[in-house]
């Protein structure tokens, strides 16, 4: 049986009251963060392919063998 978005809210809830209140401040920045990073302006799968493709038609790519030139590993 699939969740509900019901049942994902009220579980969040249930997160959040076993939580000790002095960490709810720091939950609160861990799911303000969360959603800042999903709710971002990326561009979509689609789009992100078509401007690689433009990419690589254009002949903007380099050889796999230079990946990871200039990191330095210690």
């Amino acid at each position: 049986m699939p969740i509900t978005m019901i049942d994902y809210t009220k579980q969040l809830h249930a997160e959040i009251d076993q939580t000790p209140e002095e960490y709810r401040p720091l939950l609160l920045r861990i799911v303000h963060s969360f959603n800042e990073g999903v709710s971002s302006d990326l561009p979509s799968a689609e789009a992100s392919f078509k401007e690689g493709w433009k990419e690589v038609v254009a002949g903007k790519t380099h050889p796999i063998e230079t990946l990871w030139d200039g990191i330095d590993v210690d």
